[in-house]
Parts: structure tokens; sequence; C-alpha cells
């Protein structure tokens, strides 16, 4: 332990603070579906607590196992052990069956059988964190990063774009709060085919709240991106973290989009669905933002803290 910091790999600190946001997330989850009648949430019939602990599962499927999949990258490059990259592969492998259609899908949320594939692939990715920080340490946080501001910056708008539906996850209408019921569209009805009762923004989860985590991740996640010693995993690494944010910012902004401005009236033209790859307009503008921000990050790899 006694070579420089910055020369043993990627620090952990930021992946330990992701691995207890996900945690509050999946809490949140497992309390509200417990709690509420099904004809309150959105596209599950399984209620009290297994139909908590199923939605749970979904979600620790989609968006966690992508959560789960960045935090590899960091901790095998921490790691630098054989070992440590076959658990490492598996759980990549694990979790990314998530992508598979029909694993996670929008019209039935409730937990199937091969959804436990990729939490155990999330499992085995917690496990290797905390593994390898023991091993070799956590390493920290890295104090001042250039480009910490555009971070704060672009984290600050998710926050706000959010508040709807961290209410909505706690299972409340964001609109009942003092304050707030003039800035935000909530609990107003909005049919949609199928969904008679559907509120603007319904109480539950949501994929803004799924592209919003996933922004935030790759944001904190990209601060250890010059730390990592290993030159192709860097490179993997950071486009991985370069697509999550491109997708979990356009997956959030459009789901504000939807539910604040068209169904209020305010617009009418909606932006395009980008929960799927699609050979379509929507996934090219994506794929070129993530471009975009690869370019960003892999210019100076290896850039220390200011």
């Amino acid at each position: 332990m006694s070579e420089p910091d910055a020369q043993r790999g990627a620090g952990l600190g930021e992946a330990f603070a992701v691995w207890a946001l996900c945690a509050l997330l999946a809490l949140a989850v497992l309390g509200t579906y417990a709690r509420l009648p099904a004809e309150e949430l959105y596209n599950t019939s399984v209620e009290g607590v297994p139909g908590g602990f199923g939605r749970a599962l979904v979600v620790v499927n989609f968006p966690l196992a992508l959560v789960a999949v960045g935090i590899l990258g960091l901790v095998a490059d921490r790691g630098r052990s054989r070992t440590v990259d076959l658990l490492a592969l598996l759980a990549v492998a694990l979790c990314l069956v998530v992508v598979v259609p029909g694993v996670v899908d929008q019209s039935d949320l409730d937990a199937k059988w091969v959804n436990a594939i990729p939490g155990l692939g999330v499992a085995l990715a917690l496990g290797l964190t905390i593994a390898v920080a023991r091993r070799r340490g956590i390493g920290g946080w890295r104090e001042r990063v250039p480009g910490d501001w555009l971070r704060l910056a672009a984290a600050s708008v998710v926050a706000v774009i959010s508040v709807p539906w961290l209410f909505a996850e706690l299972g409340l209408y964001a609109d009942d709060i003092p304050g707030l019921g003039s800035l935000v569209y909530a609990q107003e009805v909005t049919p949609e085919p199928g969904q008679p009762r559907l509120r603007a923004v319904h109480l539950g989860h949501h994929h803004g709240t799924d592209g919003a985590l996933l922004a935030l991740v790759a944001l904190a996640l990209s601060r250890q991106l010059g730390r990592m010693v290993r030159p192709r995993l860097r490179l993997a690494t950071t486009a991985y973290l370069s697509l999550m944010l491109a997708y979990g910012l356009w997956n959030a902004v459009q789901d504000f989009w939807l539910e604040q401005l068209v169904k209020r009236g305010t617009v009418s033209v909606e932006i395009p669905s980008a929960l799927r790859p699609s050979l379509s307009l929507a996934w090219l503008v994506l794929l070129a933002g993530a471009a975009a921000v690869y370019a960003v990050l892999v210019r100076r790899p290896a850039a220390e803290p200011r």
C-alpha cells in the first residue's frame, strides 16, 4: 500500500456513494409498492409485500444492473487480478441480460423468474466492490477534478426536474406539498389507452427516475477515469459512461417534457422515447451525444486533480 494512490487504480469512493443511492431507491420502491393498491400504480398487479419485493427486483434489473456495469470498470481497474477480472466479466454478463427484450417490459412490471439473473449480477458486482475495497483500500474521492463545475451544473438540472418523481417514488403527489402545487403538474388525470385513471405523474417508479439516476451515476463515476491505470479498460469504461450519461439525460428530459409540458398542454410536440435501442432518429441523436461526451472525457484521460 505504499505506492501512490493514483497508481493503484481508480478509487471507489464514488462507487460506494452510488451503491448507497441505489439502495435508497430500491427501499423506496419496496415500501411504496408494498403499501399502495395496484390501481394507483403503473402496470403492476401484485399488491402487498410480495408486490413491493417484486417491483424492487425489477428496479434492481433496470436501472441498477446498468449502474453495476459502470461500477465494475472501476472495480476491475482497482482490483487488478485475474480472479477479479473473471468475476467482473461474469457479473457484466449477468447484468446485461436486462437488455434482452421481455426481461423488463413496460407493459408488465411485475417480477418474473428471469429477473433473478440480472439481480444476481448486481449482487455479485456489489460483493466485488466490497471485496476489492477491503483488499486494496477504497482509494477515496478526488477532491477536485477538471470539469467538476459542468458535472455540478448538469446534476443540479437533473435534480430539479426529478422533484415530481422523487415524491412519486415515496407514494406522494408533489403538488400536494405546499409551494409546489403551482409549479408541478402531478395528480391531474391524463388518461392513456388502458389507463383511464392515469395521473400526469403516477405514484411509484418512473423511467424519468431511471434516466436521472443513470445520468447522476455517470457524472459521479467519470471523476475517477483519470486514475484508471489500465488503458483499454479505461477507454471501455469511458465509452460506457458516456453512453450512460447520454441515455440517462435523454430519458429524464423526455419524461419531464411529457409529464410537465405535453400533459399540461404547454406544448404539443413530444420528445420520442428512447428506452429501447432502435433504428431511429432519437437513437442517432443519442449516440451522437454519447460520442461527443466520450471525445471530451478521453481527451485528458490521466489529468490529475487541480
